[in-house]
């Protein structure tokens, strides 16, 4: 990892994109809690689309052997707020360094889900995409209260497992709902898996997600459009 020119800002491990064909297009990656940018190297392998970067980020704070994006076990608002604007900070220069918002994905899974959708829903630009795994909101409310206009038109997709034993569905499904109901286009997907990705399946359904927000590719033509497979639920 190296943080480049972004002292003291977060640290980053840059994978770029290996297709011939020319894309400003990546995907800002945000590790769960304990985890590091290593846990999610196997990421654009699995994903197969080359005509995307990734930029793996890691957490500002130490956490038993990994990192925290906040701390868990006590006031989270404070460390949810410190990484929300670092997160800003990092996505600024992103499109200061040539990668236009329009062509960034944020993802993250569990921690890090929580952490896209409190900066993506406030950052002032849209993105292509914002992917949640697994992660819930302390307070969708005041998230839906203080997000821009531009919120609005963000595509976002949030996945979570009706047996995950850490952050139970029940909340997590009426938080998504209200964010819905207060009008994010918002795909919710629910699996029959743990704190966890649930394999080949889910891997597919984010990389047609990602393929909708990405370039136009051979066969596509002028009128691409969001897949029918991506149903909300």
């Amino acid at each position: 990892m190296s943080r480049g020119n972004r002292m003291p800002g977060l640290l980053t491990e840059f994978i770029p994109a290996t297709g011939p064909q020319a894309s400003r297009h990546l995907m800002v990656v945000l590790h769960g809690l304990g985890d590091s940018p290593a846990g999610y190297r196997w990421l654009p392998g699995e994903l197969g689309l080359p005509w995307l970067s990734y930029q793996l980020v890691c957490a500002p704070d130490f956490y038993h052997g990994g990192y925290s994006w906040f701390d868990i076990d006590g006031e989270m608002r404070p460390g949810i707020d410190r990484s929300r604007q670092l997160l800003t900070e990092l996505l600024d220069k992103d499109r200061a360094e040539g990668f236009p918002t329009g062509e960034t994905f944020l993802f993250g899974f569990s921690q890090g889900c929580l952490m896209t959708l409190e900066t993506g829903l406030r950052y002032p630009h849209r993105f292509a995409g914002l992917v949640g795994i697994s992660g819930w909101l302390p307070d969708h409310a005041q998230l839906v209260a203080e997000m821009p206009p531009v919120a609005r038109q963000q595509r976002i997709l949030v996945t979570h497992g009706t047996h995950d034993p850490l952050l139970p569905i029940a909340p997590v499904r009426a938080q998504m709902a209200a964010l819905r109901g207060a009008g994010l286009d918002l795909t919710w997907q629910e699996y029959p898996k743990a704190h966890t990705l649930h394999g080949d399946v889910e891997i597919a359904l984010i990389r047609r997600f990602l393929e909708a927000g990405g370039p136009p590719q051979p066969g596509d033509g002028d009128d691409k459009k969001r897949p029918q497979s991506l149903v909300r639920h």
